[in-house]
């Protein structure tokens, strides 16, 4: 079985040093442009040590694209010298930097978008409280918005950064394309399996087109996941293992499902038999190694993901535990942080943009 402190090396050529990388995460601290701040740098700095990568927060590659307020973004040469720092300050520590590059889609508010509409691959809203009804991208939108993950790669490659990781999951536009809730289009970017999986081969062209182009070393190109969906029509797990089917005979470094833990059941109750992790895995063949997420806080729960995935993203855990990869590598488990992390946002200093965005997802309790 597959230890988490054993060295990977991906199709491309890098090789991380281990199995842990820290998994992306909205902390809300760039500037409003989407320029990388100094706290921003040093966050990441501090996770860095004892890891084998560090997936950067989603970065947007186009400015319709912005999904938050304080999101990172890479739709802009002009923001190289700052992503560069952050690649540098990351590779510094041992670990290997790899940014997450997204469009935000439908998940976005023209507040966010200074009264822009979002856009999406059809004129459908989330099935979410107070959502926006998108525009939907027209066929030259849509090939500017590849043409624009092209780009987001080559800045990538030239801020100094060893992979990027394509954010298809958590409802995002990539996603919104394969899914059937998101996707009514009657062209050639909609309607069957094959026809909404266009955007994303299209897409796999546009950021190996990049790579070929401007890399000088080996390079890794990722890409996220979400299983399936809730809503009707939507992303159930066959189309799922259909998708790997495709993505594993590609050129792509890794998969990296998004799950809320790693020993999740799947909602399709053809699909419970055993954790959804394992249907990826097996879907997989040994192919593409696939990174595994959810809930990973201490050695057991690493072991454990590592029996149905090459490799463990780890997120919440580092966020209030900075040096937890150390400590874990030193065999220093008593020193792991077992807290709550709704107790744990009250306790462990964060800097002012990141605590107020995790005090809001855990506030303390109201008295009856």
């Amino acid at each position: 079985m597959t230890t988490f402190n054993t060295p990977l090396t991906f199709k491309s050529g890098v090789t991380i040093p281990n199995r842990l990388v820290m998994s992306p995460m909205t902390t809300q601290q760039s500037f409003y442009n989407g320029t990388v701040t100094r706290d921003e740098i040093q966050y990441y700095a501090d996770r860095a040590q004892g890891l084998g990568a560090i997936i950067t927060g989603a970065a947007n590659v186009q400015d319709g694209g912005k999904g938050w307020p304080g999101e990172l973004s890479i739709a802009h040469d002009q923001m190289l010298p700052e992503l560069s720092a952050l690649a540098k300050a990351i590779q510094a520590r041992g670990a290997k930097a790899f940014v997450q590059i997204f469009h935000a889609g439908r998940m976005t508010t023209r507040a966010t978008l200074s009264g822009v509409q979002p856009v999406s691959a059809s004129a459908v809203a989330a099935e979410r409280l107070h959502a926006e009804t998108p525009r939907a991208l027209t066929v030259a939108e849509i090939h500017e918005t590849i043409q624009a993950f092209g780009d987001a790669t080559r800045r990538a490659i030239q801020a100094g950064f060893d992979g990027i990781e394509l954010h298809g999951a958590n409802t995002y536009l990539i996603q919104q394309f394969f899914s059937p809730h998101s996707n009514r289009r009657t062209d050639d970017y909609g309607g069957s399996r094959d026809n909404r999986y266009r955007f994303i081969a299209e897409l796999l062209q546009s950021v190996f087109a990049a790579v070929d182009a401007y890399a000088t070393k080996p390079f890794v190109v990722g890409y996220r996941f979400s299983p399936e969906e809730y809503e009707t029509p939507g992303i159930r797990v066959a189309d799922t293992l259909w998708l790997l089917e495709q993505l594993r005979a590609s050129r792509l470094d890794y998969v990296h499902v998004s799950l809320s833990r790693y020993d999740l059941t799947a909602h399709d109750p053809a699909y419970q038999a055993k954790p959804i992790l394992a249907y990826v895995h097996d879907a997989l063949q040994n192919r593409l190694p696939l990174i595994g997420v959810g809930g990973v806080r201490d050695r057991t729960d690493v072991t454990t993901a590592l029996q149905d995935a090459e490799v463990v993203a780890v997120g919440q855990q580092l966020l209030y535990d900075p040096t937890w990869a150390v400590k874990l590598a030193q065999g220093a488990d008593d020193a792991l942080l077992s807290a709550p992390f709704a107790e744990a946002v009250n306790f462990v200093p964060l800097n002012t943009p990141l605590y107020n965005f995790a005090a809001a997802r855990y506030p303390k309790p109201t008295n009856a």
